[in-house]
């Protein structure tokens, strides 16, 4: 595949993309292990560092930045030292525009990951999914609607922390139809039915095998599953095996492109933020496919949640083109 990243980071500067959905802050202690507690058979890890980024939403936020693109963020969090650390992180990045509420009865959701000799060894979260007062949902409404004036695409990421709910989704649904804006959805198991019309819908194997139609093989309930909901692209990834791309009656599979895999975290959302901006840029569905494949691919050759960026991008395409 021969991609003019020079000519696509020009486009990619004057795109604009609104991120809506469940931020979260990355916590990372990383440390080494040498013995076993002789309390229970666990390791004892000798802390030496610990670091936070911006995660879930905001990471997806940090690739289209990473690429180049223009972004804004929304969601919300909580009136705690968790959510004001996110925000002041987010604001040392001049890149990334951004709008997270609070409230005061929600915590912001934090995902601890403890690494050892690069390897995971344990994760701990803290996290509120429940829906938001009727208040912060009209407030939502209110900053969504003054940033659609000045978008190209909306992308919406849920993990099912509690911001894209029943009432919310729909609405911007129809906003975004109203401007002709396309929608690019990263969904979890519930509300599938409700982003119907969306431009991308991408569920991993997991999620999608728990909503389409039992009795079909995988290809027909993916050929059914986009019609009856009216996605234009549905895309299913499935880890190693790589992804499924569904465009009108046609299925094509695009195996992984990883060199070598060293931590999954985050590559979905690098998918979805490298897919939209290609898509919006105006490349075919299958080029937007297979770039957003080899972005997943080279983030998993890092340990923790890393975002995509241009230079990396150009790395793994040489590579391959080479």
């Amino acid at each position: 595949m021969k991609v003019n990243l020079q000519e696509r980071l020009d486009l990619y500067n004057k795109k604009h993309i609104l991120v809506i959905g469940d931020v979260m802050l990355d916590k990372y202690i990383w440390g080494s292990v040498d013995r076993i507690s002789p309390e229970a058979p666990v390791p004892v890890v000798h802390v030496e560092k610990t670091n936070h980024h911006p995660g879930g939403a905001a990471n997806v936020a940090r690739n289209i930045h990473g690429l180049g693109g223009r972004v804004t963020l929304i969601g919300l969090v909580g009136e705690d030292d968790s959510g004001e650390l996110l925000q002041s992180i987010l604001a040392k990045d001049e890149g990334i525009a951004f709008n997270l509420l609070t409230e005061d009865a929600r915590q912001t959701t934090v995902k601890t990951r403890i690494i050892a000799q690069g390897q995971h060894v344990a994760r701990l979260d803290r996290e509120t999914n429940s829906i938001p007062h009727d208040s912060t949902l009209h407030s939502l409404k209110n900053v969504i609607s003054e940033s659609l004036h000045d978008v190209d695409g909306v992308i919406l990421q849920d993990y099912d922390k509690g911001v894209l709910t029943s009432k919310l989704i729909p609405w911007i649904m129809e906003q975004s139809k109203s401007r002709s804006i396309p929608v690019y959805v990263d969904p979890k198991k519930n509300h599938f039915s409700l982003f119907s019309g969306a431009r991308l819908f991408k569920p991993n194997l997991s999620e999608f095998l728990s909503r389409s139609v039992n009795d079909q093989d995988f290809i027909s309930a993916g050929i059914s599953f986009r019609s009856s909901n009216d996605f234009d692209i549905l895309m299913v990834t499935q880890g190693e095996e790589g992804m499924s791309l569904f465009l009108d009656n046609d299925h094509v599979q695009i195996p992984t492109k990883a060199r070598a895999v060293h931590d999954v975290s985050g590559a979905g959302d690098t998918v979805i933020a490298t897919f939209s901006l290609n898509d919006i840029c105006g490349a075919d569905p299958m080029e937007s496919a297979r770039l957003s494949n080899l972005a997943a691919g080279r983030v998993c050759e890092e340990v923790g949640v890393v975002p995509i960026t241009i230079e990396s991008l150009t790395d793994i395409l040489n590579h391959h083109h080479d």
